[in-house]
């Protein structure tokens, strides 16, 4: 791949300007071009990154540009606000596909059409190496051994297969190191959802039946696991083993639930994947729905950022590059609109995957069926969407007009701590705007001065504002991007609001609207009190709608902050000394744990019992003796 930074300045004043932005800026470079493959950056006047786009050919697909008319309002602007065009030639076309989808994520530029939410799926994992495998679920990475089911649309869909799997196949959930170290069943066996092979109620053998059934119906194969269960439900009734016809009876039932909660179960169609697009108002609603073994394995809902003049093409093209970008593409994707340059998406994943992936726009039978389904669902789906963001524009624009801000706020930040007198301080900040709560832009600030009185809530806001608007200010000291916000919401009174006042203005950020919501008169909601810098008390009527959008935002973050507090304060409850041991991490903290029964029989052990443990050497036994009786 070879770059080509290119771009025409003149000095003028004290620094440098583009001479123009436009078309003609864009015809310049024509001549310079050949007619490789390659990708493209449209940039403006600050050098800012507008537009990332690949071309077959880089020569003809720039030409388009420099025409003065024929283009859409959005490509039009984006054209006007060209100063200058950034290229790097590739091999081939489909090497172009995927660094521009790499440089879209990256840059994430204002004219591409964005998938803002990349997260990925949740997976079915049953482990390889261990006797008895363990079925848990899994996401992230495929980087442990074992044989994978997935992708499930949301973590819920994964739970509630594992619950009846359990039910069903009676397959061990708990972890490896809390199988080694049981002594008797826990309560998933006396409730008959595990068959408690930790204690040798059930061979390896056996066990890996049931391992194997499980794994028949996770690929579909779930007819032949029912006839077999039913046939030994026949013998065990036959032979007047009536405790276990029951247990497979019950089985063969959570099997039938299982499929009856399914949904969508096409026949004809054993793995694909189903995108289907709707558009309206310059918005747009991706609907996905996972079919695995014949099952449907779960949907979920996405909304790129399109703009105004988007078509169709485009925005699936876009939206599969980048979804499949950190996720296993099925054998079939079945599509509500045909994308741009389909046999070049179809190379990308085929590579990806390894194996063929077949694209299609299909147009009768089943599989039509099942994708105008998924348009129905992307129908009614961007409707909800625009209703509350409707809703939401209403309560932004009554915020403003409340407190006299000068426009609807874009970002709203609200912080938050939570503690028990002092102990396991948290600070939460939550985000909403909008789109409503964007809860990918929560954050939790753990309270590390130990300067503070316990409790000094002050403190503590001053801590987390500091921190916050520090690697504001270190990141985006111009204030490009959009991590700035428009109003900042303290959890608080006047005190509160003091605190976080003079925080920020130790870092010169005197221009963010500051407010604080107080509880008022008998903490009664309803009678919050709201506090400005220099500004007297202000409260909002009764059941004003700002009113209780403000409460729900505090709710929130009160929420937030709570949870986070707790989590830590669980943390912190089953730690151990043995975590502040030198030299003993998990693996051996939980060997001593196992030959000992605690960490206070650890801390009473004698050097010589030290020694005897597994995995303990004579060097790390005098360590822990030392460590607990004051030879440190």
């Amino acid at each position: 791949m070879t770059e080509q930074p290119e771009s025409e300045f003149i000095e003028e004043g004290t620094g440098a300007v583009p001479a123009r932005t436009g078309h003609l800026v864009i015809r310049d470079y024509l001549r310079r071009l050949d007619e490789a493959p390659g990708v493209y950056r449209m940039l403006d006047a600050k050098g800012e990154v507008l537009y990332v786009g690949k071309a077959r050919n880089l020569k003809r697909r720039v030409a388009s540009y420099a025409k003065p008319i024929g283009h859409n309002s959005r490509i039009g602007r984006m054209i006007d606000a060209t100063a200058s065009m950034m290229f790097l030639t590739t091999e081939t076309e489909t090497e172009a596909l995927l660094l521009e989808q790499n440089l879209i994520k990256q840059l994430r530029p204002r004219y591409n059409v964005l998938l803002r939410d990349d997260k990925s799926f949740p997976n079915i994992l049953v482990t390889d190496e261990h006797p008895f495998p363990q079925v848990k679920k899994h996401r992230g990475m495929r980087k442990e051994a074992g044989r994978y089911f997935g992708p499930f649309a949301s973590a819920g869909s994964v739970t509630r297969t594992l619950n009846q799997l359990q039910k069903a196949f009676l397959l061990r959930s708990c972890s490896d190191s809390t199988f080694d170290a049981r002594t008797r069943p826990c309560l998933l066996y006396q409730i008959k959802r595990c068959s408690a092979p930790c204690v040798g109620l059930i061979g390896q053998e056996d066990y890996a039946d049931l391992v194997e059934d499980a794994a028949d119906f996770l690929r579909g194969r779930s007819t032949k696991v029912q006839e077999h269960l039913a046939e030994e439900m026949a013998k065990a009734s036959a032979a007047m083993e009536f405790e276990r016809a029951a247990a497979l009876r019950d089985r063969i039932r959570a099997l039938t639930n299982v499929q009856a909660n399914q949904g969508i179960n096409p026949e004809g169609v054993e793995e694909a994947d189903i995108v289907a697009l709707h558009q309206d108002g310059g918005h747009a609603c991706v609907q996905v729905f996972f079919i695995r073994a014949h099952q449907n394995w779960g949907n979920r809902a996405y909304f790129p950022r399109t703009g105004s003049g988007a078509e169709p093409a485009e925005i699936l093209e876009a939206f599969l590059g980048q979804f499949y970008g950190n996720k296993t593409p099925a054998r079939l994707i079945l599509m509500s609109h045909a994308p741009d340059n389909p046999d070049l998406l179809t190379e990308a994943l085929t590579a990806q995957l390894g194996r063929r992936v077949e694209l299609t726009v299909p147009q009768r039978g089943e599989k039509a069926r099942l994708v105008e389904h998924a348009a129905r669902n992307a129908r009614e789906a961007l409707a909800r969407r625009m209703a509350e963001s409707a809703s939401q524009q209403a309560l932004l624009e009554g915020l403003a007009e409340a407190f006299g801000l000068d426009g609807p706020p874009e970002r709203i930040e609200v912080y938050d701590n939570s503690h028990i007198m002092g102990t396991n301080a948290v600070g939460g900040m939550i985000v909403a705007g909008p789109e409503g709560f964007v809860k990918s832009q929560y954050r939790k600030f753990n309270i590390r001065s130990t300067d503070l009185t316990p409790g000094d809530d002050f403190g503590m806001m001053r801590e987390v504002l500091t921190r916050r608007f520090s690697r504001l200010v270190k990141e985006d000291p111009d204030r490009q991007g959009e991590t700035w916000p428009d109003l900042v919401l303290i959890d608080g009174g006047a005190g509160q609001v003091a605190a976080a006042e003079a925080a920020l203005a130790d870092l010169g950020v005197e221009d963010v609207t500051l407010i604080g919501v107080a509880k008022g008169v008998d903490r009664d909601a309803g009678k919050e009190e709201f506090h400005r810098p220099g500004q007297p008390p202000k409260a909002l009527p009764y059941r004003d709608p700002v009113l209780y959008f403000v409460q729900r935002l505090r709710d929130e973050a009160h929420r937030f902050a709570i949870g986070a507090h707790r989590a830590k304060r669980a943390a912190q409850t089953r730690a151990t000394p043995l975590d502040e041991v030198p030299g003993v991490g998990a693996a051996r903290k939980r060997a001593l744990l196992q030959h000992f029964g605690s960490a206070k029989a650890v801390a009473r052990a004698g050097l010589a019992d030290l020694r005897a443990a597994p995995g303990i050497s004579d060097a790390l036994a005098e360590q822990i003796y030392g460590f607990f009786h004051g030879e440190r």
